[in-house]
């Protein structure tokens, strides 16, 4: 088992993807806090405690876990999700931010509050149990924080401009981290992991998902970068697709328009298509098999987009 003896805190780990990597991480070895606030895709309250669930299924198979009701976009709260694990296990080695919802719409029909929400979830909720969580971690010279990002981030997707900014935003948090906490003993990573869960119900036009797109097959991934054995892997972005795991290429200049001494906008006009313009990129996602842009942007439509 990769990680025996270690402890780890999942947030949003009640259901779909993030339900995944705690029962990964337990039968792996870790003692896991499950940290779901049980709440529907937009956020709003439901009622229902998958955290316990979850937890339950782990200790079933033999595993240790203990439960996390609490907030992670609530600066204090979040710190409670770590003082859960530090209080019943002793420590916390390794987090997963995984903790997130939707509120898709088109730019000219989202709302304050939808991206104010959005935000506040990925990527505070992210930053605040990061905060909480780093400190502990420098002090026992270990740690493993695992960013959960989105290709809609990375690449662009029609009617997320709220998940997409926060998407985009862990990328670049997870490069800051993975430079300030190196030096501790922890690495931190990014991954964009594929599968169909709540978040995905409707853009796939088939009944039943393809095996390519069972959530499960990202949490290998996420086991091994939380373990001893890749302490040499910092500050990379990975994802999957298909039956692949894949690294992403971090930004980068592609091209350059030198003249000494500047340029005026007249005559970037007369050289930039000659000089940049052949480098131009698409955007958007590459959508997994069973999966089309066409359909996302209808569902959107259904969604309020």
């Amino acid at each position: 088992m990769l990680l025996e003896g270690r402890v780890a805190v999942v947030t949003g780990a009640g259901r779909g993807i993030g339900r995944e990597f705690a029962l990964c991480l337990a039968r792996e070895g870790a003692a896991v806090v499950v940290n779901d606030i049980g709440v529907s895709l937009k956020g709003d309250p439901t009622g229902e405690d998958p955290a316990s669930a979850v937890c339950a299924e782990i200790e079933a198979a033999g595993g240790h876990a203990v439960p996390a009701h609490e907030s992670v976009a609530d600066f204090d709260a979040a710190e409670r999700i770590i003082t859960t694990a530090v209080d019943t296990f002793g420590k916390i080695d390794i987090l997963v931010n995984n903790a997130g919802i939707v509120r898709d719409r088109t730019l000219v029909k989202m709302s304050e509050d939808d991206f104010d929400a959005v935000i506040a979830t990925h990527l505070k909720g992210s930053f605040n149990c990061a905060r909480h969580a780093a400190p502990i971690m420098k002090e026992a010279g270990y740690g493993r924080i695992i960013n959960i990002t989105s290709s809609a981030g990375l690449r662009g997707n029609f009617g997320q401009t709220n998940y997409a900014a926060a998407k985009a935003g862990l990328m670049g948090m997870t490069f800051v981290w993975a430079m300030e906490l190196e030096r501790s003993g922890i690495t931190v990573n990014a991954v964009a992991p594929a599968g169909a869960t709540r978040m995905t119900a409707g853009l796939s036009g088939e009944t039943e998902a393809p095996p390519t797109l069972d959530p499960a097959l990202n949490a290998p991934l996420v086991a091994y970068l939380a373990s001893d054995r890749a302490s040499h892997v910092n500050g990379q972005i990975l994802g999957r697709t298909d039956w692949a795991f894949t690294m992403f290429q971090h930004p980068k200049q592609i091209a350059w328009m030198h003249q000494e001494g500047g340029w005026s906008a007249a005559e970037i006009a007369d050289r930039f298509d000659a000089m940049l313009g052949q480098h131009l990129q698409t955007v958007g996602m590459v959508m997994p098999s069973g999966f089309s842009q066409d359909t996302a942007r209808q569902d959107t439509g259904r969604r309020g987009g």
